[in-house]
């Protein structure tokens, strides 16, 4: 337990409050997060936990400007998938799984099965998020599921605290947004 992990799950912890409440603030509070997180998942050997923390860097500074920018041609408000871009989603996930699976088992990682298949998740989930795709909240909350045992084992305590909070938050966001998606539609 570190002062920068407790930063960094503070700062996460935010992002998905302000996610869920699909505020603009999601993204500069992220990035906090992710930054830090960078370090202390690649100092615990969870190697695409590191890079997906980079890519998550990348991806907020994206949706960050699709949110604000007045002539992005993204969706201001949540939408759902089509039936293509869900099977889209589904390629992508299987795809990053497979590629992370096959890298990690090169590394001297003990959780490869586990770190690939939440990064492969989580990869997909913030692609929807910066796109304000309901289905993000799907994701998300399979991900959490997986990483709360995951930063147990590997000791990261106030980590797993924070995807606690994460897994409440998406499935609480899945419902808010779908709210808010009906509630447009009418």
């Amino acid at each position: 337990m570190s002062i920068l992990e407790i930063i960094a799950a503070s700062a996460g912890v935010l992002s998905v409050w302000f996610a869920r409440k699909n505020n603009v603030l999601v993204f500069p509070t992220g990035i906090v997060s992710v930054l830090i997180y960078v370090v202390i998942t690649y100092e615990n050997k969870i190697y695409a936990e590191a890079g997906i923390n980079l890519y998550y860097f990348v991806m907020s500074v994206y949706g960050w400007v699709l949110w604000t920018s007045k002539n992005s041609k993204i969706k201001k408000h949540i939408s759902e998938n089509t039936k293509s871009e869900n099977i889209l989603c589904v390629v992508l996930f299987s795809s990053f799984f497979m590629i992370l699976f096959f890298v990690l088992k090169m590394t001297d990682s003990d959780v490869v099965f586990l770190d690939s298949i939440t990064t492969a998740l989580s990869l997909t989930a913030m692609l929807l998020l910066a796109r304000r795709k309901l289905e993000n909240w799907i994701f998300w909350i399979i991900a959490d599921i997986i990483y709360i045992p995951l930063f147990i084992y590997k000791g990261l305590y106030i980590t797993s605290g924070q995807y606690f909070i994460f897994l409440i938050l998406a499935v609480s966001g899945y419902f808010e947004w779908k709210k808010k998606l009906e509630n447009e539609k009418n």
